[in-house]
């Protein structure tokens, strides 16, 4: 096809007229205006309160106080902006793993959902029906309140090949070398708020995941699934083979969707004492006045953090769609 067939083929774009464009330019200026009254109004309040206005505290001051668990190593003298960085590693490091077993569990919810068998069928559609309508706020508090509550404590913890859960957490037989509540060295700990926020966010996303995976493969017209019996092939085969990659194009763009509120989602775990982007800027605004700029750092690290997710999952969502000629 020459370049010329390809011109012609690309429909004519009808031009934006001229009053439109000014417009949009009247409602931008307006906002920018507004957003500048607000800004000056804010500076105006805060130094009749003689309090301080600006980003600078986080690299002039030390934080003063201590992050218990995370990737990133912080201490009592290390800067508000380091403090930050851990806060923001924390947060993916709950949201990154309850994505994962939130994929894992909607995918073997969703495929339940449309078994043949009624007691798999129904009891999938029940535990989703039960942990949707739930606020997920109360799993977060009902699941750390029985880990608490019912873990045995860390002298009598649970042990079984290198591994000690209690309600001190979870002791694992690989990672860092380190001071533990059991004495032991050479291991990683995973905290009690860890393990619930985890588990609380695996649940809630995968029982809307399962909801998204049981209507993609709906989607899929119904000769597809009788061609793969033509082929004889067998349901789980066609499910496999047939059905959820045709499906997968259906369910991305809701998925990336689920994805952004579990992330966003992960900040609940200030109820329990986690100590995410939010909690500590909870602990750095309390101790500097800085409010403004401390929501305004929450803010920007869930902003970032879902830009980049949602422009990875378009990205992946643009190399599954069926491609039109």
């Amino acid at each position: 096809m020459t370049e010329h067939n390809k011109a012609m083929d690309k429909p004519p774009r009808k031009p934006i007229p001229l009053a439109a464009w000014l417009i949009q330019a009247a409602v931008l200026l307006v906002l920018l205006a507004l957003f500048g009254w607000l800004v000056h109004n804010a500076q105006v309040n805060l130094r009749e309160r003689n309090m301080a206005a600006g980003f600078d505290f986080l690299f002039s001051d030390s934080a003063g106080f201590a992050i218990g668990e995370g990737w990133v190593p912080f201490g009592e003298d290390d800067t508000y902006f380091q403090a930050m960085l851990a806060g923001a590693a924390n947060t993916l490091r709950v949201a990154v793993p309850a994505l994962l077993f939130a994929t894992m569990l909607g995918l073997g919810l969703g495929i339940a959902s449309l078994a043949q068998n009624p007691l798999v069928k129904t009891l999938s559609r029940w535990l989703v029906d039960l942990v949707r309508n739930i606020p997920l706020l109360v799993q977060v508090l009902l699941i750390y309140i029985m880990m608490t509550e019912w873990l045995p404590d860390t002298d009598d913890a649970l042990h079984a090949a290198g591994f000690y859960l209690s309600k001190g957490g979870l002791i694992l037989p690989w990672g860092e070398v380190e001071e533990t509540p059991f004495g032991v060295h050479g291991t990683h700990v995973l905290s009690t708020e860890w393990m619930s926020l985890v588990l609380a966010l695996t649940l809630y996303a995968g029982a809307y995941c399962s909801e998204i995976v049981r209507a993609g493969i709906q989607s899929v017209p119904r000769g597809q699934s009788e061609a793969g019996h033509a082929l004889s092939l067998t349901r789980w085969q066609t499910l496999r083979l047939v059905l959820i990659p045709q499906g997968l194009r259906v369910a991305i763009p809701p998925y990336t969707s689920l994805m952004l509120s579990t992330i966003k989602n992960s900040s609940l775990g200030v109820a329990i004492g986690y100590p995410d982007i939010v909690s500590v800027a909870n602990t750095s605004m309390n101790q500097t006045g800085r409010a403004i700029e401390c929501i305004a750092v929450i803010a920007s690290v869930y902003l970032i953090i879902n830009l980049i997710t949602a422009f990875i999952m378009a990205q992946v969502n643009r190399r599954v769609a069926i491609k039109e000629r």
